[in-house]
């Protein structure tokens, strides 16, 4: 098909049938005024959350990249698809269960669990593959040995034996399966051996050992000579290393003597990860987060990985007493929860890794005692990680030290466990100063992070807020109340797309805008009063603010591009995000691009949207950038005739952003608007190394320079021209 040009009617549920490979010379096409409600317009959510996580394989899989940075990529591979399971498919599981025949919930659930099988069981052998035939052999090649334990030597297993009596089984207890003892509880992502006994009097026997989480996956093989086994892995340059459960495995004689051994095989199991709360029951959510914490842990079983030689008879048992079915089964021919392989990226060997830079503060920034001059002259923006995130923490510790600033505001949704920004909000509780922070209760997978730091601060006299009842506070936004000698109160604010979190503040993209604009000042003052109080202000003078008007004001402003391109032409969008979901949106883009309005997106991960459907979104391209940075902010830009505007913040357009979280789109300064849209985002649209095309059937293509063209990584770019996104000021 390649080179030929067919036009394929799209017949909703006939797309997908029609149109499943790549689709290069292939014109797809919808004739005619396309029924927008039509579903097969809209790719399905999970499937392409499951792209995205193969471009993440394909990270894994590319050697441009340096080894250890790519043994990283097959961990968070399989990271993502344990926190996939813990909530999106445990979801699609609750509808099956909930669902009714009338309502064809039930039906579509199952539909779309059989999508997400199919999916998986392309992807995984790769991800096996990728391991046992790419990534473990070359790891041998540079000295770093992850070995199987047949192939140790007579004396590594002596003293591999001697570790394990002293260290590992004291903590190991097996837990059998009959009459007398009942089918043992199994945490969740717990990794397992079932193990097969020949017991003389009783025949076959079934037992559990759970593998201890508290030992590292790898265990280092000590060298001739070693007395001690190491845990550190920064320490070590090369070293051979022996998988936990295969030391275990070959030690069970200890644990079950007298017993015939027939077989030990790995299993893990994914649990339901939802905390399920009842915020109108809930009075006192701080208590109900406590009591819920742990219970993701002991939710339904959603999934089933085992070892790829496990008999059938041992998965039946496990399927019945997990209340499983098999399509929730998943056998692997490489080692089970990968997602542990991150601590092998500790290994010293700064050549198997990207090459180290040094973020810098922003130039306006980096005198800590003048932050508030620079930002009464001009607004200032951040773009990390390639500016520091230190300025950020550079502000809040000075507002703590500075005897003009009167109260700090902030929301706090992750935050990294050694925070210099709590300990400067605390430092100004204790001088005195009027401290209110809204700590995120429900902060998926950081709720009990987010408790310890609530009660931290409560003690040392900080105002602390859980946020509104049935909704997140996803809004990134720190307000300074400040002094002045003329002028009286100023409001200074800093916003993000990002967390006050100086970990992620180093791996993920995001932007930080900090202004001492008036209106904007007054517009967060208010949205704290209704975080904190009982306003019911819906209504802003520059800020998008979801769940009050963001969804609206979103969609007048596609609207308003329509109108003004149907008048004056080079209408123009670009929209940069994580997910890109709400229904609502995507028919209003579809709309723009039927009148030939040009839309740009950059989408990283969920996009429903399908592009270059002629008739509907051959105006539409739609790109993925998947590199050594996590792309995670949001910007929204409109030409607008030439009155441009472009908004950042938290919000992408899901529905749960724009109608069920508290989020914060701002508005940046013309000054910025042009480097902005050409430097930052067109930059990110000419990207032919890390970025991929979405096509119309959900899927992705790699995009490679054309002959005459240069390479370009963005995020390569990014950190060689780092500041010429800054705007200059006269004392500049």
């Amino acid at each position: 098909m390649i080179g030929m040009e067919r036009n394929f009617p799209i017949q909703c549920a006939d797309f997908d049938r029609l149109v499943t490979d790549s689709v290069e010379g292939v014109r797809v096409e919808v004739s005619g005024m396309p029924d927008l409600s039509d579903p097969c317009f809209y790719a399905d959510r999970e499937y392409s959350w499951l792209q995205f996580n193969d471009r993440v394989l394909e990270e894994a899989l590319d050697a441009r990249n340096p080894l250890l940075e790519r043994v990283k990529f097959l961990s968070i591979f399989g990271s993502n698809l344990d926190e996939f399971f813990m909530v999106r498919v445990s979801g699609v599981q609750k509808r099956i269960t909930e669902g009714t025949k009338e309502d064809r919930v039930d039906e579509l659930a199952q539909e779309q669990l059989q999508v997400i099988r199919e999916e998986l069981l392309r992807q995984l052998p790769i991800n096996d593959n990728c391991w046992n035939e790419v990534l473990e052999p070359a790891l041998r090649e540079n000295g770093i040995k992850v070995l199987n334990y047949f192939e140790l030597s007579g004396e590594d297993r002596e003293k591999l034996r001697d570790y394990f009596e002293r260290n590992i089984f004291p903590l190991l207890t097996p837990l059998g399966f009959d009459s007398g003892h009942p089918f043992p509880h199994i945490s969740n992502l717990s990794l397992n051996l079932a193990v097969l006994i020949d017991d003389l009097d009783y025949g076959e026997r079934f037992a559990r050992v759970k593998i201890p989480p508290m030992f590292s996956r790898l265990i280092v093989v000590p060298e001739e000579g070693q007395e001690k086994i190491t845990s550190s892995f920064d320490e070590l340059k090369t070293g051979r290393f022996v998988w936990l459960e295969q030391l275990i495995a070959a030690n069970l004689d200890l644990l079950f003597p007298g017993q015939r051994i027939l077989g030990a095989y790995p299993f893990r199991i994914t649990r339901d990860a939802d905390l399920g709360f009842d915020e109108d029951g809930d009075k006192d959510l701080l208590t109900a987060v406590k009591q819920r914490v742990g219970r993701n842990y002991f939710g339904p079983a959603v999934r089933l990985e085992t070892d790829h030689t496990m008999p059938e008879r041992v998965s039946e048992i496990l399927l019945k007493n997990l209340e499983l079915t098999p399509p929730l089964m998943f056998r692997s021919a490489a080692p089970l929860g990968l997602s542990s392989l991150m601590k092998l990226a500790q290994i010293n060997r700064p050549e198997l890794k990207y090459e180290p830079f040094e973020q810098k503060k922003h130039s306006r920034m980096a005198d800590k005692e003048n932050i508030f001059s620079a930002l009464k002259k001009k607004d200032i923006l951040l773009y990390h990680p390639y500016d520091s995130f230190e300025s950020v923490t550079d502000l809040v510790e000075e507002s703590a030290d500075d005897p003009d600033v009167l109260a700090i505001k902030m929301t706090l949704y992750r935050v990294d466990d050694n925070s210099r920004i709590i300990q400067a909000l605390m430092k100004a509780a204790d001088r005195n100063k009027q401290v209110a922070v809204l700590v995120e209760l429900k902060a998926r997978f950081d709720e009990e992070n987010n408790i310890g730091w609530a009660k931290e601060l409560e003690r040392k006299g900080v105002h602390v807020a859980y946020g509104f009842p049935g909704r997140k506070t996803h809004a990134k936004m720190c307000l300074i109340v400040r002094a002045e000698k003329e002028g009286g109160i100023r409001y200074y604010v800093h916003m993000s797309t990002g967390n006050y979190n100086a970990v992620t503040g180093k791996i993920y993209t995001d932007f930080g805008y900090l202004t001492s604009d008036p209106f904007i000042g007054k517009d967060i003052s208010d949205l704290f009063n209704a975080l904190t109080g009982y306003s019911r202000k819906d209504h802003y003078i520059k800020l998008l603010a979801a769940p009050q008007t963001m969804r609206h004001q979103i969609l007048e402003r596609i609207r308003r591009e329509i109108d003004v391109h149907e008048k004056f032409g080079n209408g123009h969008l670009i929209f940069k995000m994580n997910s890109l979901v709400d229904y609502q949106c995507i028919r209003e883009l579809y709309r723009a691009s039927r009148v030939g309005v040009k839309i740009d997106l950059i989408v990283r991960g969920i996009c429903c949207l399908r592009p270059g459907i002629y008739g509907l979104s051959e105006n539409i391209r739609a790109i993925s950038i998947v590199g050594r940075f996590l792309e995670h902010s949001r910007v929204y830009y409109f030409r607008n005739g030439g009155k441009e505007e472009i908004f950042m913040g938290s919000a992408d357009l899901m529905p749960r952003n724009l109608d069920n979280r508290v989020e914060v789109l701002f508005p940046v300064s013309s000054d910025y608007i042009p480097v902005v849209r050409d430097v930052i985002l067109g930059t990110h649209l000419k990207d032919n190394i890390k970025a991929r095309l979405l096509l119309p059937n959900g899927r992705t293509e790699r995009i490679y320079p054309q002959p005459e063209e240069e390479e370009l990584d963005s995020q390569f770019w990014m950190l060689e021209n780092r500041g010429n996104w800054d705007i200059k000021t006269e004392e500049s």
